[in-house]
C-alpha cells in the first residue's frame, strides 16, 4: 500500500468563482439536456467506468487519510457504490416513467398522473469518515433524478478528496457536475447561493447550520446526522454470533461509524458472559496487539484523537484502552460501569470506545432508548419473535437490525436515514431517485361532459352535495 508524502492542498475558490459556476450549471440544466433518461443512465455509466479506472488510487488516499484497509475501503465505499450505481442504471428507465393513480369519482372523467421531474441544482457536502461513498452515493440519486449538482467532498481527508475531485473532472463537464474543494470558508460561500436542494451528511451541529442556511431560500434539505445509537441484547440472544457482530458493526472503520453500535444495553445475566465473547472477537479480528494489524484503522485527526482520549477516563477498561498519539492509533475499547452524567454518554462517541451498560428487561432498555434523542439506528439480538416484536413496536429509531449490526445498509431496497435528531430524509436505490425528483402531479380532464353541481349559484345543491360525498 503506497502513501502520500504530501498534503493535497486545493486551489482557493472565492465567491464570484461560486456564483459563476452556480449560473453555468442554472444555464446548463435549463437547456433540458438531464431531462433524457438515456443521457442519465450514460452519465451512470461514466460514472460506474470512472470508478473502476480510479479504484487503486482511492484505496491508497484512504489509507493515506487514516489507515483504512482495503477490504473495508471496498466493502464499505468503492464496492458499495458500485452495486447501487448497477442497481439504479438498471432500474432507471422504470423509475422513471410517469405513474398513473386512481382517479376519484368525484372528477369523472378525468385520469391522474404522477410525473417524476429534477429539482434543478443540487448540492451534495459529504462527510469525512466515508469519504468516497457518503459523498457519491447521493450523487447517483441526483444524476438519476436529472438534476446538476455540486459536490462538497470533506477537507478532513485531503488525499481521498484529491481523488475524487480528479475523478469526476475527468468524467463530466463542469457546468453540469463539479466539484468544490476546501474548507469551511468554500462550503460557507457555497450555503449563500440559491440551491434546488441540499442533501448533508454530518454532525447534528452542523446539520443545523445547513438547515439555517436553506431555509434563506427555502431549499429543500436532506440531513443524515447521527447520534448515539445502542445494541441492545437479551438473555436468550445467541451471544457468541452477538459478540462476533457488535465487535464487527462496532470497529469497522475504528469505529467512525455514523450507524456503528454507541453502546449496548445488555441483560445483566448474561453481561459477564457477552463482555468475555466480545473480548476474545477483539483478539481474534484484530490479534493480541491490534497496533500491529494492517485490518485495523486509525482515527482521521488529532482533534478526534484528543476528544476520545479524554473519554477513555470515563467507566472502567475491561479491555483496550492502549492509544498512540503519533499515529493516531485508539485500541478496541470496551468500558464498563459507565454513567449517564459521564461525557461519553452525552454525545455521539464515534470512535472506537464501547460502553455496556446492563439492564434488568427490555422494558428497561426500550425506556431508556426512547428518553434520548432518537438514534439513527438500533440492533436489537435475541432469538424470541414476541421480545423482537416489543422492541420494533415501541423504540424510536431511523433503521436497524434484528440479529446484526449496520448490515440494513446493504439493501438498496431499504430508505436508509435518520428520524429526530439523527436526520431528515431517508435515501438509497429508489429512494435516492425519489428523494431528488419533484413529483408533479397531473390530473387530465375530459371535456365531453361537464356536471354544474359545483358552479355557483349554490342554492338548494348542498344536500345533494352531501349525500354524494357520504356516498363516496
Amino acid at each position: 500500500m503506497t502513501t502520500s508524502s504530501t498534503t493535497h492542498v486545493p486551489a482557493e475558490i472565492d465567491l464570484p468563482d461560486i456564483q459563476k459556476l452556480v449560473m453555468r450549471q442554472r444555464n446548463f440544466f435549463a437547456s433540458n439536456t438531464t431531462l433524457d433518461v438515456y443521457f442519465r443512465k450514460e452519465q451512470l455509466r461514466l460514472l460506474l467506468d470512472a470508478i473502476k479506472k480510479h479504484e487503486q488510487e482511492l484505496f491508497d488516499a484512504m489509507y493515506t487519510d487514516f489507515h483504512k484497509p482495503a477490504m473495508e475501503a471496498y466493502a464499505t465505499e468503492v464496492g458499495f457504490v458500485e452495486i447501487e450505481l448497477k442497481h439504479t442504471i438498471k432500474k432507471l428507465t422504470r423509475w422513471a416513467k410517469r405513474k398513473q393513480v386512481k382517479e376519484s369519482f368525484l372528477n369523472f372523467p378525468a385520469q391522474s398522473h404522477i410525473y417524476y421531474e429534477p429539482y434543478g441544482l443540487a448540492l451534495i457536502i459529504g462527510p469525512w469518515n466515508y469519504p468516497f461513498q457518503l459523498l457519491i452515493n447521493p450523487l447517483i440519486g441526483a444524476i438519476a433524478a436529472g438534476n446538476c449538482a455540486i459536490i462538497k467532498p470533506s477537507e478532513l481527508t485531503p488525499s481521498t478528496s484529491a481523488v475524487i475531485a480528479k475523478m469526476i473532472r475527468e468524467t463530466f463537464h463542469e457546468e453540469y457536475i463539479a466539484v468544490v474543494e476546501g474548507g469551511i470558508k468554500p462550503t460557507q460561500l457555497l450555503l449563500q447561493q440559491s440551491f434546488d436542494y441540499i442533501f448533508f451528511t454530518g454532525s447534528t451541529r452542523v446539520g443545523k447550520v445547513v438547515l439555517q442556511a436553506a431555509a434563506e431560500h427555502l431549499t429543500p434539505v436532506t440531513l443524515e446526522l447521527g447520534g448515539k445509537s445502542p445494541a441492545i441484547v437479551a438473555d436468550d440472544a445467541d451471544l457468541e454470533l452477538t459478540a462476533r457482530r457488535i465487535v464487527w458493526g462496532k470497529f469497522l472503520n475504528a469505529g467512525q461509524t455514523c450507524v456503528a453500535p454507541d453502546y449496548v444495553l445488555v441483560q445483566e445475566q448474561v453481561k459477564e458472559e457477552l463482555i468475555h465473547l466480545i473480548i476474545q472477537c477483539i483478539t481474534e479480528f484484530y490479534g493480541e496487539n491490534p497496533a500491529q494489524s494492517q485490518d485495523y484503522a486509525r482515527i482521521v485527526n488529532d482533534q478526534h484523537f484528543n476528544r476520545l482520549s479524554k473519554l477513555l477516563k470515563n467507566g472502567i477498561v475491561r479491555a483496550g484502552g492502549q492509544k498512540d498519539s503519533i499515529s493516531r492509533y485508539i485500541a478496541p475499547t470496551l468500558l464498563d460501569q459507565v454513567s449517564w452524567q459521564d461525557p461519553i454518554m452525552q454525545e455521539e462517541i464515534f470512535g472506537p470506545l464501547l460502553p455496556i451498560i446492563s439492564v434488568k428487561c427490555m422494558k428497561e432498555a426500550i425506556g431508556i432508548v426512547n428518553k434520548h434523542p432518537k438514534p439513527l439506528a438500533l440492533y436489537f439480538f435475541s432469538s424470541n419473535a414476541a421480545k423482537q416484536k416489543e422492541v420494533l413496536q415501541h423504540a424510536r429509531f431511523g433503521g436497524g437490525c434484528i440479529n446484526d449490526t449496520i448490515s440494513h445498509l446493504i439493501n438498496p431496497n431499504l430508505p436508509f436515514g435518520g428520524v429526530g435528531n439523527s436526520g431528515m430524509g431517508s435515501y438509497h436505490g429508489k429512494s435516492s431517485f425519489l428523494l431528488f425528483s419533484h413529483q408533479k402531479s397531473v390530473l387530465q380532464r375530459g371535456t365531453w361532459i361537464d356536471l354544474p353541481l359545483r358552479y355557483p349559484p349554490y342554492k338548494n345543491r348542498l344536500p345533494m352535495l352531501r349525500k354524494l360525498f357520504n356516498w363516496l
